[in-house]
């Protein structure tokens, strides 16, 4: 018996990353899931991977609403409800100073990780089951204060005051929304941001006092805590998974 058996769920940017490693934990737990992703390629890869009798994947991107709206025509159109939405769909556009901040860089960034949450869990609203469960993706950043990452840790910043929101509206439904705060993370999306691969691994260990990455699996295993029931009285929180960077 998983914790999630008989669910259904929705992992928005799941080809990847901390999305890849929650929807195959939420798979693994018993919950059906839907995937999103740009790379059509990749999500069907996914797909194979779990298992086509727990997952469907649906091309799409979370800046397009026409995009959202098929999305959850297609669900709708299987006869599901969701019980569980992880809104982890996000980039991280590089550094960017101060001085060299660009129009481009600013609103792409804001488009993707703020407006994508937003209208992702807008346009789930007719889906989301009574009493379920909604999980943004923010990160610890939120609270760091990082040279030439502020429109990136601004982003994760406004993520965190609309869980905060999102939780106040829809208690009337019993639908709790909580935020996690991962930190350093072994996925390819941060490891991309250096050309030296080895000395920014290095330079973000030391900032961790566990002394290591995060495995996306860790964090994908408060995704499935935050999804299931053992987490029934938690709402408007935000979870840090940072092996402590932003609290020791």
């Amino acid at each position: 018996m998983g914790q999630l058996d008989g669910k259904t769920a929705l992992v928005t940017g799941a080809t990847s990353g901390i999305g890849l490693a929650s929807a195959r934990v939420l798979a693994d737990e018993g919950a059906y899931v839907f995937l999103t992703g740009r790379r059509k390629e990749q999500l069907e890869k996914v797909v194979a991977e779990i298992g086509a009798e727990r997952a469907t994947g649906i091309q799409a991107d979370v800046t397009d609403l026409a995009d959202l709206d098929r999305v959850m025509a297609a669900i709708g159109e299987t006869g599901r409800s969701l019980d569980v939405l992880f809104v982890n769909a996000g980039i991280n556009a590089g550094v960017a100073p101060l001085g060299e901040i660009t129009w481009e860089h600013y609103a792409d960034t804001f488009n993707t990780n703020v407006g994508g949450v937003v209208f992702t869990v807008q346009k789930a609203l007719p889906l989301l089951k009574d009493g379920s469960s909604v999980i943004l993706c923010g990160s610890n950043v939120d609270i760091k204060a990082l040279p030439a990452m502020s429109v990136y840790a601004a982003t994760k910043a406004a993520v965190r005051s609309f869980g905060r929101t999102f939780a106040a509206e829809l208690t009337g439904r019993g639908i709790r929304v909580n935020t996690i705060a991962p930190g350093p993370t072994e996925t390819p999306g941060l490891l991309a941001l250096s050309p030296d691969e080895e000395q920014f691994r290095a330079a973000l260990t030391a900032t961790v006092p566990m002394n290591r990455l995060a495995d996306p699996a860790e964090t994908a295993g408060v995704v499935a805590f935050l999804a299931s029931d053992r987490s029934s009285f938690m709402t408007g929180a935000e979870v840090y998974v940072d092996g402590g960077a932003s609290q020791v």
